[in-house]
């Protein structure tokens, strides 16, 4: 999805009453569906996956952790989902090592058939995968994030503390 398309979800998603869960935030269903996406990754990378879920004061629901011994290149792989509309995002190590997966893979610390593996458990379990560069960028919505963040972003918004 390009970047004009995601922007605008996350526009229909910033709800500025309701920082840390939309609305009709459904916890049962949030965490069937990321339950799913452990087994997927475990199954696709053939090795066990710890994960942390139902993040307390945080618009994140969790993070998945694929290890580094079961990836091509070595670097571990996170996956941060929100409770908001499905969105996740995959990063090489840990959110904030690399400027997004195309450096991670610049780079080489990311393998380009593992970045696709994640991609399509994604996108085939109906998570909206957000670019961390994208993620990182200034947050320009309605939503009050300053107490939270010096310099909010669309990640402080969607997958950060918000108390």
């Amino acid at each position: 999805m390009d970047e004009t398309k995601l922007l605008v979800i996350l526009r229909e998603l910033d709800d500025p009453g309701r920082l840390e869960r939309p609305l009709h935030y459904d916890r049962a269903a949030t965490g069937l569906a990321f339950g799913g996406l452990v087994r997927r990754l475990e199954a696709d990378f053939g090795a066990p996956c710890e994960s942390e879920r139902d993040t307390q004061d945080s618009s994140g629901y969790g993070r998945v952790w694929v290890p580094a011994d079961a990836t091509i290149r070595g670097t571990r792989i996170v996956i941060c989902v929100s409770k908001f509309g499905s969105l996740a995002e995959v990063c090489a190590d840990n959110p904030g090592a690399f400027l997004g997966t195309d450096e991670a893979c610049e780079e080489g610390a990311l393998d380009p058939a593992d970045l696709a593996t994640v991609e399509q458990a994604l996108a085939e379990l109906g998570y909206v995968d957000v670019p961390e560069e994208l993620l990182e960028s200034d947050y320009l919505g309605p939503s009050a994030l300053k107490p939270f963040a010096a310099r909010p972003t669309w990640w402080t918004r969607f997958f950060g503390t918000v108390w």
